[in-house]
């Protein structure tokens, strides 16, 4: 098995609606997004995939949350706004721009101590 991970940032502000406790508040984070994917073989020039594509993907996605209040952007404006969530959307978002799949992780960083990931079963 091959794996590769690309990492991009984007700052944005949020509150969690349904948890008693500081980050009920608003409040920002300067989130560190990391981006697995992975492959059995791999392709004619030796790659899971080009670095750029999965980079230009995420980008795409991220530049919609940069510098907003997430909770006004939707999924979250429905959904909760945790790091959890986050990962799970910016995973199904990636999933649907990725012709051929690949993708096996994503981890959202509210802090450089403190991550969440989605990983599908």
């Amino acid at each position: 098995m091959y794996q590769i991970r690309i990492e991009d940032n984007f700052a944005a502000a949020h509150f969690l609606r349904d948890y008693h406790g500081k980050c009920e508040h608003l409040h920002g984070h300067n989130y560190k997004v990391r981006v697995y994917a992975q492959a059995e073989e791999l392709s004619s020039g030796g790659m899971v995939m080009d670095f750029g594509i999965l980079k230009g993907y995420l980008k795409e996605i991220l530049k919609r949350y940069d510098h907003t209040l997430l909770n006004e952007q939707s999924p979250f404006d429905k959904l909760e706004p945790s790091a959890e969530l986050i990962a799970r959307t910016i995973y199904e978002e990636l999933e649907k721009l990725m012709p051929g799949g690949g993708l096996s992780k994503v981890e959202v960083f509210e802090t450089e101590k403190n991550c969440a990931a989605y990983i599908p079963s």
